[in-house]
């Protein structure tokens, strides 16, 4: 017993090591690296195409020759929303400033606007490479390693290290959130939210494509609007520190602790945009 416990504090302590060396000097830096190079190529895409991208969430689903209905751009749109807003919005936002302080807020903000043109980048060549499948059509990081970067290995590699962070790992952090958050308001029993949440989670995934389209389309906008107004509420309530607000945030910025805060949290935001490519 002696010999698992010390094996295990030294396994704890490698693997704590490794991930704060990767989160702090190479993720956040590739982060920022990445996001500059992209939008300086790019001739800052994530904002000269706000207008189109308006434009675009309004084009119908496309009908294949058979007669099969895909689904629409506003439907991919908030299925990819879905996948990359949620419980991390919260819990990253609050690691973030717990770790950096207010300073932390300000490269959240920055490599949220940088990052709008890696994930352009990634959507743009998961769109490239994707290939049909039956009515639909999928694809996605490792697919594009392997068609655009003949690194069939590197899929491989992605492929199986995304099925166990997402299929066990990243739902695991979610639903944990989700089960604290409701025992503590609420008072519910953790394991009961687990169930039901799976239950929920099943009955929409296995449906498809299809099924997971339509409950985003409805539950995407509803929520988003509920979550702005909220921000707004307490901005409302809190209009005439917001100066200070501001102040405090750009004069706490420049820090290290900032920087690799400010990139956790948003790292959390973005961690799942991997996803699917939809059609």
């Amino acid at each position: 017993m002696e010999t698992d416990k010390n094996f295990m504090d030294y396994f704890t302590a490698i693997t704590g090591s490794l991930n704060t060396f990767i989160w702090t000097y190479i993720l956040i830096a590739a982060l920022i690296a990445l996001g500059i190079y992209f939008s300086i190529r790019l001739k800052w895409v994530q904002f000269r195409y706000i207008g189109e991208m308006f434009k675009l969430l309004t084009d119908k689903a496309m009908i294949s020759a058979d007669g099969k209905r895909g689904i629409s751009s506003f439907q991919a749109f908030t299925v990819s929303t879905a996948s990359r807003v949620g419980t991390g919005n919260l819990a990253g936002v609050a690691t973030a400033i717990a770790g950096g302080g207010p300073g932390a807020v300000f490269w959240m903000w920055l490599i949220a606007l940088l990052g709008g043109a890696t994930s352009f980048v990634e959507s743009t060549l998961a769109q490239i490479y994707k290939v049909k499948d039956k009515d639909e059509f999928r694809g996605g990081p490792a697919y594009y390693m392997e068609k655009g970067l003949n690194a069939r290995w590197m899929g491989i590699i992605f492929a199986i290290v995304i099925t166990f962070s997402f299929g066990l790992v990243f739902n695991s952090v979610q639903s944990n959130t989700i089960s604290i958050a409701v025992n503590e308001s609420y008072g519910l029993n953790r394991l009961t939210i687990g169930l039901i949440l799976a239950g929920l989670t099943a009955v929409v995934i296995f449906g498809g494509i299809k099924r997971i389209a339509h409950v985003t389309q409805i539950l995407v906008p509803v929520l988003a609007i509920l979550y702005i107004l909220l921000a707004l509420y307490i901005l409302v309530r809190n209009i005439t520190v917001l100066p200070d607000m501001f102040i405090l945030i750009f004069e706490s910025a420049f820090g290290l602790r900032e920087v690799v805060s400010g990139g956790v949290g948003a790292a959390a935001d973005d961690g799942n945009q991997e996803g699917l490519v939809l059609q």
